[in-house]
């Protein structure tokens, strides 16, 4: 059905048409919905009917899930925008500025576990109870089972 969006005649987009557009599946389009990324209308035959604004919410999911962010987080800034309005350049600025820090953080978190990788596969024992460089002694086996030295 038309509807009219900055003085243009604009049309809705049904759940395969979103998809085809976004290069994203229906069920993950479908996933978005139930977990309120993205919203749709109902025709009178039941069927989904997307404006085109959600084009724009999709890339900005997909491109956010990329960088790592929980689908919870995406959602709480896309809630942060005014609905059914496409977000624009100065929205992306202001969601991916809050994204950066833990992105950062996440970055240095995995360079730190890339490197303590590489110094244990280097000694060839492969223990995870007695490591002579990570856990000599297993000193760490009063701290209960699992990774100790690998977070934080």
């Amino acid at each position: 059905m038309p509807d009219t969006v900055s003085g243009r005649a604009s049309r809705s987009l049904s759940v395969g048409e979103l998809a085809a557009r976004s290069g994203v599946s229906v069920s993950s389009l479908h996933f978005y919905e139930t977990k309120g990324l993205i919203a749709s209308t109902r025709t009178s035959g039941n069927q989904r009917r997307y404006g085109r604004d959600m084009l724009r919410r999709v890339a900005v999911i997909r491109v956010a899930q990329r960088a790592g962010v929980p689908l919870a987080e995406i959602r709480g800034a896309l809630d942060a925008l005014p609905s059914r309005r496409t977000p624009n350049a100065a929205d992306w600025a202001r969601l991916s500025a809050g994204w950066k820090a833990a992105l950062e953080a996440r970055i240095a978190s995995l360079t730190s576990l890339k490197e303590q990788l590489d110094a244990c596969i280097g000694c060839g024992c492969l223990s995870l109870t007695d490591c002579p460089l990570r856990n000599p002694g297993d000193a760490l086996a009063k701290d209960g089972p699992g990774a100790r030295l690998l977070e934080g």
